[in-house]
């Protein structure tokens, strides 16, 4: 048996690797470890506990906030479940996730001077190399059963929203870095990730990562795949129309998952609901004040088809689904004018003939063109297209096999809207717009690190807007307010800590948290 440590060699320009010889396998098949390796997880075991151990010197360090954070960790049984997955890293990850949490758009090699001033749970430090050696360490099967332990601590009728986003790297070493569609419109290769949280605990719930090449619609396969086998049950999905797809749907129907999803005004099953109700829907009795909307609901049947891993149908019914129409006046005039200004900037750079793969295909749907050496471009609109596609505007569908109500399902759906701050915090708070990493290996334990920091903004972000504390505090400025709490440890005496105010003591007590000079 042996430990393998991924190194990046200067001379070569490739990923190298070494390898220790850690121990070997019995006739059992059990691991039997060489007294090297013995010593050396004995070390670890006691450096585990090492935050709770009085350091034979006398230390003061920064306490409020990674006290805070502690506290959480133990409230969403985040610490416990990952002790249980990782036994022997779950305090150096959980360091590493606060240090990520206070200090915003740092980089992981200045843990380091962060971890000198501060307490934390690991209790130790962690230079670049050994957090680019646990990166490495953090496997597969530990994080999925993570993910299984901490799904058993939500709710069964909370919705899932699910969305993804993209990733822009540098680096040729990562296999999953590829061209494809930024979301952020960088040109540059990327990785997607895909996201799902619960939309009442505001909690992520489970994370994957894609190559950069792989579209909205093609995720939703082995996502259901994924959560079949970590057994969750009774989910209900919200998705928006990028995953909209009749083969989506029909998984959906297959696995008896409840969902709601945006559909495509351009497909025609969505369009002749659309059509429908064009007439009626503007009427008074249709408009709803609360969402500022006018909508019409009615129930309808789904094509279901179902086939084999030949490709042979097996099934064909109908299945029942709720549609949603909803219509909005300021939304159509906005996207009116939208569409005519991309419009009129498509058929400039057509004339200039600098346009755009997507400038292209626009000119190709509603403009006849042709260009010829003496005349250059002559343009002809395809006035048809364009009043038929502009005859969209302002509406949008929602479609579920649950949902009866239609305020009910619009105000599920836009609280989908919560997943693009939470993709904002990782790509801004946790240094994410970035992944420096040079392998797939550090990639997968990264990403992990900064899920586990993800759960705890996402939980201080709960409770911050359940008791109104941004009226008075952006996050930042709630874990600044606390980080001036001083520890205090004396060699063979019992910690003590500095004064806590008023203020903070009304911070504490919003997340259920007892103030240090209380504990």
């Amino acid at each position: 048996m042996y430990e393998d440590y991924p190194y990046w060699d200067r001379e070569k320009q490739q990923t190298r690797h070494k390898r220790v010889y850690i121990g070997k396998l019995d006739a059992k098949g059990e691991f039997v470890p060489n007294k090297t390796y013995a010593a050396k997880m004995k070390l670890e075991e006691a450096k585990q506990g090492g935050a709770s151990m009085v350091e034979q010197s006398v230390a003061r360090t920064y306490y409020g906030a990674t006290c805070l954070l502690d506290a959480i960790a133990d409230i969403t049984g985040i610490k416990k479940d990952l002790k249980a997955s990782f036994p022997h890293d779950y305090l150096k990850i959980l360091s590493l996730a606060s240090y990520l949490v206070m200090e915003s758009d740092s980089p992981m090699y200045r843990f380091s001077r962060w971890a000198h001033t501060h307490w934390h749970p690991y209790g130790l430090d962690l230079p670049s190399q050994r957090i680019s050696e646990l990166f490495a360490s953090i496997k597969e099967d530990a994080r999925i059963k993570f993910f299984i332990k901490q799904k058993t601590r939500r709710t069964e009728k909370e919705h899932l929203a699910y969305d993804t986003t993209s990733i822009s790297s540098y680096s040729e070493l990562i296999n999953h870095v590829k061209y494809g569609k930024n979301k952020d419109g960088e040109p540059l290769p990327q990785i997607n990730l895909a996201l799902v949280f619960g939309q009442e605990s505001m909690m992520p719930v489970y994370y994957r990562r894609l190559p950069g090449n792989i579209t909205d619609v093609r995720t939703v396969r082995k996502l259901l795949k994924d959560l079949d086998y970590m057994e969750f049950k009774k989910i209900k999905l919200v998705m928006d129309r990028g995953f909209f797809s009749a083969k989506n749907l029909n998984d959906l129907y297959k696995h008896h998952y409840k969902f709601l999803i945006a559909g495509k005004g351009n497909m025609k099953f969505v369009s002749k609901y659309i059509d429908r109700v064009r007439d009626s829907i503007k009427d008074f009795s249709n408009y709803a004040p609360i969402q500022d909307v006018y909508q019409i609901s009615s129930m309808e049947k789904w094509p279901y088809e179902e086939y084999d891993g030949q490709g042979c149908m097996i099934n064909k019914s109908q299945r029942r689904v709720y549609v949603h129409v909803y219509y909005n006046g300021q939304r159509a005039e906005s996207e009116k004018t939208t569409f005519l200004k991309v419009l009129s900037d498509a058929e400039a750079c057509l004339v200039e003939d600098s346009c755009s793969e997507a400038q292209k295909a626009m000119c190709d749907k509603f403009f006849v063109h042709k260009k010829t050496p003496v005349r250059g471009v002559k343009i002809q609109y395809n006035e048809e297209a364009i009043h038929e596609h502009m005859n969209t505007f302002g509406y949008f569908v929602l479609l579920s096999n649950d949902i009866k109500d239609p305020s009910e399902a619009l105000f599920i759906y836009r609280n989908k809207d919560l997943i693009e701050k939470f993709f904002g915090n990782i790509k801004n708070r946790l240094s994410m717009r970035r992944p420096l990493v040079s392998s797939d290996e550090s990639l997968d334990g990264k990403l992990f690190v900064q899920f586990v920091a993800l759960m705890l903004i996402s939980y201080i972000h709960k409770n911050m807007k359940d008791h109104d504390l941004y009226k008075n505090y952006t996050m930042q400025k709630l874990l600044d307010e606390l980080d001036v709490i001083e520890r205090f440890d004396f060699p063979g005496k019992r910690a003590h800590f500095s004064e806590v105010t008023t203020r903070q003591q009304h911070i504490y007590s919003c997340f259920g948290v007892k103030p240090p000079n209380m504990l």
